[in-house]
């Protein structure tokens, strides 16, 4: 992949990414830094990235593992406070069915959460889901179908969004 190449796909990706990443890991924040991370490992790695049949599924992967990885640090102890001011004020303009959703896929165990962002917001097919979480099929179709469940009843009360309304962050 050149430069060019490399580019377009960034160009194309990065916001996608990052949507799928946030709505997985409920912070705006976050999500930015670990796609951006994720692009940068990806560049580094272009030529095996070339190779990849599903490129964007690869730098998702790897952001969201960036992501589970950064929480895993900051549980253990406290963040620095320089970092945590780099970002004190800057706020996204988010609508409220957006904001509702992912407050309530926060709610979710992380494995129904990931496997609906992945199916539903990414619109990656059962199979190409369980292929990138690592598990089976049936276990995919299992948390879906219980994550669909928690989801539709955590969104009873938003009007708009439990009838079909908005569903993707």
């Amino acid at each position: 992949m050149d430069t060019a190449e490399f580019d377009e796909f960034y160009t194309a990706s990065f916001r996608r990414v990052t949507g799928q990443v946030y709505a997985m890991i409920g912070d705006l924040d976050e999500a930015t830094d670990c796609t951006q991370e994720a692009f940068a490992r990806a560049w580094a790695h272009r030529r095996t990235l070339n190779r990849a049949d599903h490129p964007e599924a690869w730098v998702r992967t790897t952001a969201y593992r960036l992501a589970v990885s950064r929480w895993r640090r900051r549980s253990r102890g406290a963040r620095s406070p320089d970092r945590a001011l780099q970002h004190a004020g800057v706020a996204a303009a988010v609508d409220e069915s957006h904001v509702a959703l992912v407050t309530a896929l926060r709610q979710l165990p992380e494995a129904q959460r990931q496997a609906l962002v992945l199916h539903h917001i990414a619109d990656l097919p059962v199979q190409q889901v369980a292929a990138e979480v690592g598990v089976p099929e049936g276990t995919i179709k299992a948390r879906l179908s219980r994550g669909r469940a928690a989801l539709a009843a955590l969104l009873a009360d938003e009007p708009g969004l439990a009838e079909g309304g908005a569903t993707h962050a």
